[in-house]
């Protein structure tokens, strides 16, 4: 099985003043992931609808999507944001290049990664300015996955099998497709560069295609709101609302 080279975080990242999590996961799901307003410390709330999750982002805002491994073994995390692979710059493929984590470790992934040093921070901005158009990639502007992938462990012989020819072959998990992104008003734009230290590695997959997919989506709130994704709230009348009588018209 082939060996691919991949990104390793060095360090757990603690994530400060962040509000009460809000996870997107399932219950046996191997990550835990949210996205982080990192101008105000805020994890963005999570709005589900006609299946998808989505998160509402401020134009302007820097931000940072969250990975928690949630499982006691090393795993492989491919990251695409706005169809787009975050470590390599390619156009996103469930083969490429991602981050290792180890066991329960929790990583805040920041930007585009430019170098082992240095990542260009990731914002949210109007479609002309992301990333995604500013490359000529636009189609899948508004969308983050992260695919994962177990890594392979060696068969372990009994007694009776040492010597044996050792099989591995068995069923592989097909890759799931990821829902496919209509393009948003909103995306991700190329920032500043900020630092982020990692290192390489080799990560042995268990299969071709991942054991998990978690996909998000986003955009601003007013187009969430006008979408119908997250429910307008009606304007309540005001007990107080001027100083002096007014001439009626």
């Amino acid at each position: 099985m082939k060996r691919l080279l991949t990104v390793l975080t060095l360090f757990t990242v603690v994530i400060a003043n962040a509000s009460a999590d809000v996870r997107i996961s399932r219950p046996n799901s191997l990550v835990d992931v949210q996205v982080i307003d990192r101008t105000s410390g805020q994890t963005l709330e999570t709005w589900r609808h006609h299946g998808r999750i989505y998160v509402a982002g401020t134009p302007g805002n820097r931000y940072a999507i969250s990975i928690q491994n949630r499982t006691g073994k090393r795993i492989l995390t491919v990251l695409s944001v706005d169809g787009i692979n975050a470590v390599s710059g390619e156009t996103s493929a469930l083969s490429q290049r991602g981050y290792i984590l180890s066991a329960h470790q929790k990583a805040e992934i920041a930007g585009w990664r430019k170098n082992l040093n240095e990542v260009a921070a990731f914002y949210f901005t109007q479609l002309p300015d992301s990333y995604a158009a500013r490359t000529d990639r636009p189609q899948n502007v508004g969308v983050i996955g992260v695919a994962v992938f177990r890594e392979y462990e060696p068969p372990r012989l009994s007694i009776e099998e040492v010597g044996a020819p050792v099989s591995r072959s068995g069923a592989k998990k097909a890759a799931r497709p990821a829902p496919a992104a209509a393009q948003e008003s909103l995306g991700t734009g190329h920032g500043e560069r900020i630092e982020s230290t990692v290192t390489t590695s080799e990560f042995q997959r268990a299969s071709k295609g991942p054991a998990e997919i978690v996909t998000i989506y986003y955009d601003s709130h007013a187009n969430l709101v006008a979408r119908g994704i997250i429910p307008a709230r009606p304007r309540e009348p005001q007990a107080f609302p001027g100083n002096y009588v007014p001439d009626p018209k």
